[in-house]
């Protein structure tokens, strides 16, 4: 075994000066039966070598049906714990541990917990954007993809708790006439888009349509022509016969937008507080490098590692959102 140094949160190891990453990404990839998984959210040449890139809801589809070895999720580290939790049997890494999620830390499982109890009778529906801790209180998971469906699939009058993005949780209200009682918490790069900015945006360009991913406020998304999820941001665009979009999501989707559609012209909506590309990156996001990756498969480092008890009672409302998506078509 290798002498490995992970206190980090990665493999911190030197890569041979001069080594193609790609060709040994990919060399490794099928000598140790392993698969890439990538969130949108995810760099350009990231998402390039991964066997499969989408959104949280088909991140979770594939890991549920693959039959690799070894998961390697490049994206954020609930993301890897979902995926561990479906797949106890395969070993599931990611590039870096520290690649954590705001929203998932806005909501702490012990104080999670005790809300739920302090609202008995209450379903509870949990955003995928949680720890696993958080997903154990739960009856079912939701992902930005099906969430309005899964809402739809409990009785009018049933009295649900969704947690934690209160953004998405509004969104939800509004469109399907529920009360839901909503967890405090916020995505970080999805709250900062600037209205103002985004005006000013449109007033320059006329003819672009405002894509929203329901994680923003809720005064992005009345002004939105579509709000969805990343994958339906995606497919937005590419069915639609306009030719430029205004995209107020994490900017990773614009690599996959561009590729699917190089005819079109997509436009990052800009934060209040512009970084120097004028658009929002999740930090969390961009932890996972190329390099990170090619140590990471190289030493099969860090392994994502779920408590037992944990996983058996967080399997379930994965496995129920997944079963529920499946028969609605989702």
């Amino acid at each position: 075994m290798f002498d490995v140094d992970i206190s980090k949160g990665y493999v911190d190891m030197p890569v041979p000066e001069g080594v193609d990453l790609v060709a040994e990404i990919e060399r490794m990839k099928r000598e140790k039966n392993a698969v890439v998984l990538a969130h949108y959210y995810q760099s350009g040449d990231i998402q390039d070598i991964a066997d499969y890139v989408g959104d949280s809801l088909a991140l979770a589809q594939w890991a549920a049906k693959t039959d690799a070895s070894i998961l390697v999720l490049c994206g954020v580290h609930f993301m890897g714990e979902t995926a561990k939790i479906i797949c106890p049997d395969k070993k599931v890494l990611i590039p870096d541990v520290n690649a954590g999620c705001s929203l998932a830390d806005s909501c702490p499982a012990d104080r999670f917990a005790e809300f739920v109890k302090q609202h008995p009778g209450y379903k509870v529906i949990s955003y995928v954007n949680t720890s696993a801790a958080v997903k154990a209180h739960t009856d079912v998971v939701v992902t930005s993809s099906n969430a309005k469906q899964i809402v739809e699939s409990f009785p009018a009058d049933e009295k649900i708790i969704f947690g934690p993005d209160k953004n998405l949780g509004n969104y939800i209200n509004s469109v399907t006439g529920r009360h839901m009682l909503l967890w405090d918490g916020a995505c970080h790069v999805h709250s900062q888009f600037s209205l103002e900015k985004i005006v000013a945006l449109k007033k320059q360009y006329p003819d672009a349509l405002l894509l929203a991913h329901p994680e923003c406020k809720r005064e992005i998304l009345i002004i939105a022509d579509k709000v969805g999820s990343t994958a339906a941001l995606l497919r937005f665009a590419t069915q639609s016969s306009c030719k430029r979009f205004i995209v107020a999501t994490e900017s990773g989707i614009l690599h996959e937008m561009k590729k699917s559609n190089p005819d079109k012209e997509f436009i990052p909506a800009p934060p209040d507080d512009a970084s120097s590309c004028g658009c929002s990156e999740c930090n969390f996001m961009r932890l996972n490098t190329m390099k990170k990756l090619y140590n990471t498969l190289k030493y099969e480092l860090p392994e994502i590692v779920v408590d037992e008890a944990i996983a058996r009672e967080a399997i379930k409302p994965i496995r129920r959102m997944l079963d529920i998506s499946a028969s609605l078509g989702i």
